[in-house]
């Protein structure tokens, strides 16, 4: 039986609670055996200019998963063309991989736009999708296509652009990142 893996890419720029939060029920309410964090290194949808350095990132994703169970940081995508266009990353994970079974994960902001996606209809086809509502998305669970579902898990309000904004500001951090996260940002 093939492992139920969901990918979960980002820029995690940089990563915090709620990706973690998200990650872990995702585990529990989409029977996935695992979650890959994908650090991209760059999204076709932001500009490169806005990260941070992607060996950084997935530093700081590994310190955010420490020994966690089920959950796996993964620079899978820095191998691949870029910019990392979805369809590209799921064809190349079932090739590497062939004895899982890949669940992509979205937010409900990339669900709005997912008909504008690089292959949206192919990955509709043959990969299961787990959407996840943000604050303000409305999306009816009626409409969706047949391999979609969307999941309902506990909204956490956090971005990364808080809280880059609040260490450019000297603010505090802790409680919207791990501790681990917390501490490599404020060495840097």
């Amino acid at each position: 039986m093939k492992k139920r893996t969901g990918i979960y890419g980002g820029s995690f720029n940089p990563i915090h609670n709620g990706h973690m939060q998200l990650a872990r029920g995702m585990l529990q309410v989409a029977g996935l055996d695992e979650v890959w964090f994908l650090v991209t290194p760059q999204n076709p949808w932001k500009q490169k200019a806005d990260l941070m350095p992607d060996d950084y990132r997935l530093q700081l994703v590994r310190a955010a998963i420490g020994e966690e169970k089920g959950l796996v940081a993964s620079d899978f995508e820095f191998q691949l063309p870029k910019p990392s266009y979805t369809w590209n990353t799921l064809q190349a994970l079932t090739a590497a991989y062939p004895d899982r079974e890949f669940v992509l994960l979205v937010g409900g902001d990339n669900w709005t736009r997912f008909a504008h996606w690089y292959h949206g209809d192919d990955i509709l086809a043959h990969f299961d999708v787990m959407v996840y509502p943000r604050e303000g998305d409305d999306i009816d669970a009626e409409t969706l296509p047949p391999r979609v579902r969307l999941v309902d898990l506990p909204l956490v309000n956090v971005s990364s652009t808080e809280i880059r904004q609040r260490l450019a500001q000297h603010l505090p951090i802790g409680h919207l990142v791990p501790k681990a996260v917390e501490e490599l940002l404020l060495k840097k």
